[in-house]
């Protein structure tokens, strides 16, 4: 058997049974493994990690451990504390995608059309399978946003992150805090419905599509650029900008 002593920093904890949260804790296996393949079967993607120490070196993912050894892991996201952008370690994570892109898995189709509501292009289908998924995003360099552990623990998978909340407003707020997008809002800049670009258009081309009160009270329309629907400024928009403010104002 193979023993070595491990710690998970910060938010990685969110990934581990109470009792060995923000502790070191000893882990016996039977081969000698790769260091990604030990910490995902603690349970925790390499999504999720940007450093890992072992001895107080740094290391990569294709690290062989060594019985014994103790071994620091640290996440993603801000939680490295002084643990800067040093050459000293060997990062993890890739390069920030500009501007950011998502896919969504098949539970987060509110999360979907809140961060289109917000300008942020963001795939999603409830008819894409696990492997789709993975694949789109290694292909088109989209973060893959997923409530399932398993799926951001394929191979193919570089840019990725687990949900933590349940609650779709929770969602939001917890995608925007992680990525840093609170300065990058664009809302009512893409279709709610298909994640293509929308634009202005006049009036008297769409007339003719218009109820009678929206043609009477309403003079500003625009329209997606793929599937055509038409959107305007009446209640529902509205209703959209005052939660987009009280986002606004959650984030400072």
């Amino acid at each position: 058997m193979i023993k070595v002593y491990l710690q998970f920093h910060n938010s990685l904890n969110d990934f581990l049974p109470p009792e060995k949260r923000n502790i070191e804790f000893s882990y016996a296996f039977k081969q000698q493994r790769s260091i990604k393949d030990l910490i995902e079967s603690v349970g925790i993607p390499h999504t999720e990690i940007d450093l890992i120490i072992i001895n107080s070196v740094s290391v990569t993912f294709n690290y062989q451990v060594i019985n014994g050894e103790h071994i620091k892991v640290y996440p993603a996201d801000a939680g490295t504390g002084n643990l800067t952008r040093s050459s000293n370690f060997i990062h993890l994570q890739p390069e920030p995608i500009h501007p950011v892109k998502f896919i969504l898995d098949v539970h987060l189709g509110k999360l979907a059309r809140n961060l289109r509501m917000l300008g942020f292009d963001s795939l999603y289908q409830n008819t894409y399978k696990d492997a789709e998924l993975a694949e789109i995003s290694a292909n088109e360099n989209r973060i893959l946003l997923s409530c399932d552990v398993k799926l951001l623990m394929r191979n193919n998978v570089i840019y990725g992150y687990f949900v933590r909340s349940r609650d779709p407003r929770q969602q939001l707020l917890e995608i925007i805090s992680r990525f840093d997008l609170s300065n990058t809002l664009k809302p009512f800049s893409r279709c709610m419905q298909c994640n293509a670009e929308i634009h202005a258009l006049d009036k008297q081309d769409i007339e003719s599509q218009l109820l009678e009160d929206t043609r009477k009270y309403y003079n500003d329309f625009y329209q997606c650029s793929a599937c055509s629907k038409i959107y305007w400024k009446g209640s529902h928009y509205r209703n959209m900008q005052q939660e987009i403010e009280r986002i606004i104002a959650d984030q400072r």
